[in-house]
């Protein structure tokens, strides 16, 4: 579960220790194709069967499926000819080229649910894509050439899929998810009670204990952008406000954890059950890997931030030497330079004049 980003599929890897975990992101950023992770997968298998080891756990994100650039090109196409009143019918007789032979060389399950109607931010229905059940038949397909070819001596690939719905991985609240959902829902009422509507309530520092959290709120409209979704002969220029989800830092502690473990994790069994959560007692108060390796939270580090540009407002003012303000000048438009061209907005409106 979790979406278009990886959250969940990271925190359970690092708390479960499968024996392989494919983010999204690194998918995203390495632009890796079907055919590159189904290869992936398959040298997993064949490392581990020359260690006489015929079995392991590989856990996929829900998302992604939207992450591997063919196929969301794909689906961006589609979604244009679903907006644009075209029947699932004909659909495939009006792809491009290229992608009418993807689409073709689907299996038929998957077909299908590459059919179904978007969800109202233009993503496809991630829930309803089993993007299990479509690696495990291309991992089984490419093992089976793999014994013709000699390469593969071991015995034959089989898989068992399963995806963990709301229902599978739904289980009682901790103590810290008890005192967390507390807290936000008093933010949430004096947030009301003081007329600021259109802000979601927030809480940090929630490493320390919670009489240390810091509440607060951020208004919708500081977290949106305007980001062109569809791509594509006859989608509109025109994007639609959304707030956009945030994707795992690939260079944070969280990540270079899993990669630290990775290859351990891969040729071992080191599967960890941490067992059920706890009310009280031992394990009550457990927070998520991921949160506890982090060094700050995010708006922790916009604090930072801001504490940065307060000693640069109070070095460079009516009276500094001109050595000083040049090197201001200079380092804050580069600066603003780089943070124009990574910005959501920014890349949209470059994205939406090619």
């Amino acid at each position: 579960m979790g979406r278009r980003a990886s959250h969940v599929a990271l925190e359970c890897a690092l708390q479960s220790h499968p024996n392989m975990v494919i983010l999204s992101e690194e998918v995203a950023a390495s632009k890796l194709t079907l055919y590159d992770i189904t290869k992936q997968i398959c040298d997993a298998v064949q490392a581990r069967a020359e260690l006489g080891k015929y079995h392991g756990v590989i856990l996929l994100p829900e998302g992604l499926i939207e992450s591997i650039p063919e196929v969301y090109a794909l689906l961006q196409e589609i979604h244009v000819l679903l907006k644009n009143g075209v029947s699932v019918d004909n659909i495939s007789k009006q792809l491009s080229p290229w992608a009418s032979a993807l689409y073709e060389s689907m299996p038929l399950f998957i077909k299908k649910q590459l059919l179904l109607s978007p969800e109202s931010d233009e993503s496809a229905q991630l829930s309803q894509i089993e993007t299990e059940k479509l690696l495990a038949q291309l991992v089984e397909s490419e093992m089976e050439t793999r014994t013709k070819n000699g390469t593969y001596k071991d015995k034959k690939f089989n898989s068992i899929c399963h995806f963990f719905g709301y229902q599978a991985r739904g289980s009682l609240p901790s103590k810290f998810d008890c005192n967390y959902a507390h807290a936000l829902g008093h933010v949430s009422y004096h947030l009301l009670a003081a007329g600021f509507n259109g802000y979601m309530a927030t809480v940090t520092n929630l490493k320390n204990d919670a009489y240390k959290w810091r509440c607060g709120g951020a208004p919708f409209t500081a977290m949106m952008t305007v980001r062109r979704l569809l791509r594509g002969p006859g989608s509109s220029l025109i994007g639609k406000p959304s707030i956009h989800p945030v994707a795992v830092d690939l260079k944070g502690k969280p990540h270079e954890l899993l990669l630290r473990d990775a290859e351990k994790f891969l040729m071992d069994d080191l599967y960890s059950n941490p067992g059920p959560i706890q009310y009280v007692g031992s394990g009550s108060d457990d927070k998520t890997i991921c949160l506890s390796v982090e060094d700050q939270d995010y708006m922790g580090r916009v604090t930072e931030l801001q504490a940065y540009l307060e000693k640069v407002r109070t070095m460079v003012k009516p009276g500094c030497s001109q050595e000083v303000l040049k090197a201001a000048l200079s380092s804050m438009a580069s600066v603003l330079e780089i943070l124009t061209l990574m910005s959501p907005a920014a890349k949209s409106s470059i994205t939406g004049h090619v």
